[in-house]
């Protein structure tokens, strides 16, 4: 007999099938319980909100970017960035009507602010999984332009339906090439901090 999920990731993977098939807005908790199998309870015992239980889909995607991260000190910074958020469109490639519904319903939510730091510990996340400092001032600086070049992409990728993802590779690579010096990932910064 097959392994069931542990309860943690039934609930997230019960909430994002229903994103994926109706409003976000309007699912319940109870509407998550029902769809995973689970007294009402037991998602409760579990996680606290609708919030919180998006917070642990984006904790395991994050996961997975960095379970398959090392950078190569022989490439270039640009490219080990690129690569590493491409990755993550690729882990979110399974649940991409999920991710359009939330994207969707975030727009009018006043909570979806709450998801902020979580999406800026991810930037940082992906920056340093591509060997780019992110500690100090700069890091924190870097992380939310990251965060805002990230949110402009996804939106791209979310109308990419073509199999190799060419659309949304192409204006990824544009973004990061303009915003390489504040990034630090074009050479020069890192040089330059070394020095300081």
């Amino acid at each position: 007999m097959p392994k069931r999920p542990d309860p943690a990731r039934r609930i997230v993977d019960s909430a994002l099938a229903l994103a994926a098939r109706q409003p976000w807005r309007r699912t319940s908790l109870a509407d998550i319980a029902a769809e995973a199998g689970m007294p009402i309870l037991a998602v409760h015992d579990v996680y606290r909100s609708k919030a919180a239980i998006l917070d642990a889909f984006r904790r395991r995607v994050d996961a997975e970017i960095l379970a398959g991260a090392g950078a190569d000190p022989g490439e270039r910074p640009r490219d080990r960035l690129f690569d590493t958020i491409m990755r993550r469109f690729d882990a979110l490639a399974a649940h991409k009507d999920a991710v359009r519904e939330l994207t969707r319903g975030a727009a009018g939510d006043p909570s979806a602010l709450r998801a902020a730091p979580g999406l800026l510990q991810s930037m940082i996340w992906m920056l340093e999984a591509a060997g780019v400092d992110a500690s100090g001032w700069r890091g924190l600086a870097r992380a939310h332009l990251l965060g805002c070049l990230y949110a402009s992409v996804l939106r791209v990728w979310l109308e990419d339906d073509s199999p190799d993802m060419t659309r949304t590779m192409a204006v990824l690579d544009r973004r990061l090439r303009g915003a390489a010096r504040w990034l630090g990932i074009d050479g020069t910064a890192a040089a330059g901090e070394a020095a300081a």
